[in-house]
């Protein structure tokens, strides 16, 4: 069965080198794209996640899940631009505020904060709350 595009139908999913990404802070999710060949800045990146998300006056960390399930930071050029190489399809963020760790917990979605847990254990709890949506 042949299947025609249709001009409501995004160019991202036709386009390879446009990387969908899912940002989550909080119980809040995004989406939006970028360009797998030329992803710009990580500072460029960390103003638009900011911005997205209404938390501009926030100093927050990002992380990222990458293809083999690793929990790695986005902090700079270099580990930006691999994630965003490494994406496929969609690249997975996840944004805390800097100096408290948030973990949810299933089934309400419960927020507690907890400086003792590391930035690590924090992605772990997402990534699998993240990976069954």
């Amino acid at each position: 069965m042949n299947r025609s595009f249709h001009k409501s139908q995004t160019l991202r999913f036709y386009d390879c080198s446009a990387v969908e990404v899912k940002s989550k802070f909080g119980a809040e999710f995004r989406r939006f794209s970028l360009d797998r060949h030329k992803p710009g800045k990580f500072e460029d990146f960390y103003k638009l996640v900011v911005h997205t998300h209404h938390i501009s006056n926030s100093d927050v960390t990002i992380g990222y899940a990458d293809v083999h399930g690793d929990l790695l930071p986005i902090n700079n050029d270099d580990n930006f631009c691999k994630a965003v190489s490494s994406a496929n399809p969609l690249l997975r963020v996840f944004i805390q505020k800097r100096g408290t760790e948030v973990v949810e917990w299933l089934p309400g979605l419960v927020e507690q904060s907890f400086l003792k847990y590391s930035f690590q254990f924090f992605l772990s709890l997402h990534l699998v709350l993240f990976s069954n949506l």
